[in-house]
C-alpha cells in the first residue's frame, strides 16, 4: 500500500469517526434532555399523587448522579467551577465519554474500554478540531477547520508530523 492510498484510508477512517462523535454527541444530548425530562415527569406525577398540586415547577441542583439497578453511578451531570460536564460510565464504572462545556472550549471526550481518551471533538471560537489517539494515548491524526479552511495533520508513534495538508 502507498501513501497516497494509506493517507486516502486515513481520510475515510476520520470522517468516519468524525461522524461517530457527531451521532454521539447528538445521543448524549438527548439522553441529557431525556434524563431532565423524565425526573421533571416523575417529580410532578409523584407530587400530584401526593395531593401536592402545587408542586415545584424548577428542579434547582449541582450536580444529578444516575445509578443503574445495582446502584452504581453510570451518568453524572455536574456544575463545576470551570462550567458543566457531563460524564457517561461503562458497566464496570469507568468513565467513557465526558462532554465539558468550559471557556474557551467544549468538548466531547471518548475513552476506551482502559479510561484513556482516544478520540476528542472540541470546539474552539476559531472551529472545531477533531482529534484521535492511539493505543498508547498519543495522538495520531488531527482535522481542524479555522478562518483559512481545514487542515488535516498525521503523526507518526513519536509524535513528528508525517503529514500535513494543506
Amino acid at each position: 500500500m502507498n501513501t497516497e492510498e494509506r493517507l486516502e484510508k486515513l481520510e475515510r477512517e476520520l470522517y468516519a469517526e468524525k461522524r461517530r462523535a457527531r451521532w454521539l454527541l447528538a445521543v448524549v444530548g438527548l439522553g441529557v434532555v431525556g434524563a431532565v425530562a423524565w425526573t421533571l415527569a416523575t417529580t410532578t406525577s409523584t407530587a400530584q399523587a401526593q395531593g401536592a398540586n402545587s408542586g415545584p415547577k424548577v428542579i434547582r441542583a449541582n450536580q444529578f448522579i444516575l445509578e443503574d439497578g445495582t446502584g452504581k453511578p453510570r451518568a453524572t451531570l455536574a456544575v463545576e467551577k470551570t462550567g458543566p460536564r457531563l460524564s457517561l460510565a461503562d458497566e464496570t464504572g469507568k468513565d467513557r465519554a465526558t462532554l465539558v462545556v468550559e471557556k474557551p472550549v467544549s468538548t466531547l471526550i471518548l475513552k476506551d474500554e482502559t479510561g484513556k481518551p482516544s478520540a476528542w471533538l472540541a470546539a474552539f471560537n476559531w472551529g472545531p478540531t477533531v482529534s484521535l489517539a492511539d493505543e498508547t494515548g498519543k495522538v495520531r491524526a488531527m482535522l481542524d477547520v479555522n478562518k483559512d479552511g481545514p487542515r488535516l495533520i498525521l503523526k507518526d508513534e513519536t509524535g513528528k508530523t508525517i503529514r500535513s495538508l494543506p
